[in-house]
């Protein structure tokens, strides 16, 4: 486990090395978002490959893992790409100035490595273990949540990428579709993506701790660079999200509400 555990360790770090690197050259910062997905996915094969996985649970985590990364990465490709810098890392790189080459090292791209490694340490141990497959109904349980986590994210990117390219949305508020039960279907989607891939990682060994993985990816969504700093702003860009927040749950789908209940509490 820690020939995996350091072999993870290593390419993340020079994969975001190399990817700071070339934010420099770029002046965008924006391009680790694109990595994401993909890190996970380089995560996942260096794992599988350094644990010497041979078991076909150890196959469908990898599976898993890329084609929630690959399609995660290649939309935010299409979505990023010559767009310039995201209005995030320009608030950074103006609060820091000349130091934000050398700071956004630690604070971008070596801290999301970090994230990133913590976050797949379901997958990681489960490459990792030798034994022989254990509970298959975990892994299926798993791979069901999986999938409607992927759906969840696929659906809600579509959606959300018609309504914005009629010039007749334009900043309005997209609240149809599964952005009509829950205002973050792709951050949902994330949510249920990571705590499937650790159900179906149970049905290989026992590595109930690597529930942090799961629940740091969790703790980001809902209240660290998700939903919460996303809405810190976007009342003021979008007229009537106020009245969208009001009736609509912020993480976890449910009906809306009525606007009698939204209005009054």
């Amino acid at each position: 486990m820690t020939e995996v555990f350091l072999a993870t360790a290593l390419a993340l770090a020079g994969a975001f090395g190399l990817l700071w690197l070339l934010s420099l050259t770029l002046r965008d910062a924006s391009i680790v978002d694109i990595f994401w997905g993909v890190g996970f996915v380089m995560v996942a094969w260096v794992a599988y490959v350094t644990g010497e996985a041979e078991h076909g649970r150890h196959l469908v985590l990898a599976v898993a893992v890329s084609v929630w990364g690959l399609r995660l990465g290649g939309y935010l490709a299409w979505r990023n790409i010559g767009k310039g810098e995201d209005p995030r890392y320009q608030a950074m790189r103006h609060r820091w100035g000349g130091r934000f080459w050398w700071v956004s090292l630690f604070t971008v791209f070596l801290l999301q490595g970090l994230i990133m490694w913590i976050v797949s340490l379901p997958v990681q141990v489960a490459m990792a273990s030798e034994g022989p497959d254990t509970f298959w109904p975990a892994v299926v349980i798993g791979i069901l949540v999986w999938a409607t986590g992927v759906s969840f994210e696929t659906v809600g990117d579509y959606q959300l990428a018609r309504f914005k390219a009629d010039p007749e949305n334009k900043g309005m508020v997209m609240d149809g579709g599964l952005w009509r039960y829950t205002r973050h279907p792709n951050y949902f989607g994330d949510f249920m993506v990571w705590w499937g891939l650790y159900l179906a990682s149970l049905g290989t060994i026992d590595p109930w701790w690597t529930f942090i993985g799961p629940a740091l990816m969790s703790f980001m969504l809902i209240r660290v660079s998700g939903v919460a700093m996303l809405e810190r702003s976007i009342g003021k860009r979008r007229p009537g999200y106020d009245e969208y927040i009001r009736r609509t749950s912020s993480f976890f789908p449910r009906r809306p509400k009525s606007p009698t209940a939204a209005g009054g509490g």
